[in-house]
């Protein structure tokens, strides 16, 4: 224990692991679900994984004593799950069918472009300030430098569809947390997780079995290293980062936790270029740096102003 940090604070180093543990673990998840979808169908890779991570969760919860949630934090949450697991995180596991992990967390970087328009257009929203319009424009020139034409070779070029795909999950995304964050039923934040993989995940089940991906699904035929994604998935992406980060949230600021959303990519590509050998081009580089760059004027801007008003 550190002597000079005041009673209930964290140490530096307790910081700096848990830190550490978002950037690597949620910039890894990436590489884990294009592993494991080479394997199992898409929509029931994720609609597991969910499942057993948010049963997993409400065990723990219950062994604590966590008094059950109430009709209404469960008709809210499932919503939320509903919208950040089926029309995020679903679609993203079906997208890396086709698409490298690299270059699917670069197209997800841009998704603040798209929480910028959501909060503004949202009844009573914030209309962006300066900074957030030059973060929004330097974010769209990152997607056209990654994206536009002649950005990458013919066998590396994803199809087009999923690449819209992809752009979709931000609306999904940034839609169900702008409804959860102005929820009013409430619940903590382990509570409200475990309501949204549970429900989020058994709407993904379903979803895959209405696509028919049970006929596409032999689980013998399943590698070891598939089921080693997928644990790895349930495990450090569910169960262990996202604790970490509602820790850091209670003992960082919200500048430096939004850190992670321009770190994971960098993750991302490096672990796609090194274990699975996707190409990492000068323009897919450059596209990087802009990307995180709009990123990171975005985040650092909304945290500069988290309370501002909106202006008619």
């Amino acid at each position: 224990m550190n002597s000079g940090n005041p009673p209930g604070t964290p140490s530096r180093s307790a910081l700096i692991l848990a830190f550490g543990a978002i950037y690597v673990i949620w910039g890894s998840t990436y590489l884990g679900i294009r592993v494991a979808v080479e394997s199992i169908p898409p929509f029931l890779m994720a609609g597991s994984r969910f499942i057993t991570a948010g049963t997993i969760l409400f065990a723990g919860l219950g062994l604590r004593g966590t008094p059950w949630p109430t009709r209404a934090q469960w008709r809210d949450h499932t919503i939320v799950g509903v919208c950040l697991l089926l029309g995020g995180n679903a679609v993203v596991a079906w997208a890396e069918q086709t698409v490298p992990s690299g270059l699917t967390t670069l197209i997800l970087g841009g998704s603040p472009l798209f929480m910028v328009l959501m909060e503004w257009l949202r009844p009573g929203g914030t209309k962006p300030s300066g900074m957030l319009w030059l973060g929004f424009t330097v974010g769209l020139a990152g997607l056209f430098i990654l994206l536009g034409p002649g950005a990458l070779p013919d066998g590396v070029r994803p199809p087009a569809f999923s690449v819209i795909a992809l752009l979709l999950t931000s609306f999904f995304w940034w839609g169900g947390s702008l409804f959860g964050k102005h929820a009013k039923s409430g619940a903590s934040p382990l509570v409200a997780a475990a309501v949204q993989m549970l429900t989020g995940g058994t709407v993904m089940t379903l979803v895959g079995l209405l696509l028919g991906e049970s006929s596409r699904l032999d689980v013998a035929a399943i590698p070891a290293r598939a089921w080693f994604a997928w644990s790895y998935l349930v495990t450090a992406g569910s169960l262990i980062a996202f604790p970490i980060y509602i820790w850091l949230l209670k003992n960082s600021t919200p500048a430096r936790v939004s850190t992670y959303a321009y770190v994971n990519p960098i993750v991302a590509v490096a672990l796609g270029w090194a274990i699975l050998d996707e190409p990492v081009t000068p323009r897919i580089a450059l596209a990087a740096a802009v990307i995180i760059s709009a990123v990171a004027l975005i985040t650092t801007e909304k945290a500069r102003h988290p309370d501002a008003r909106p202006k008619r």
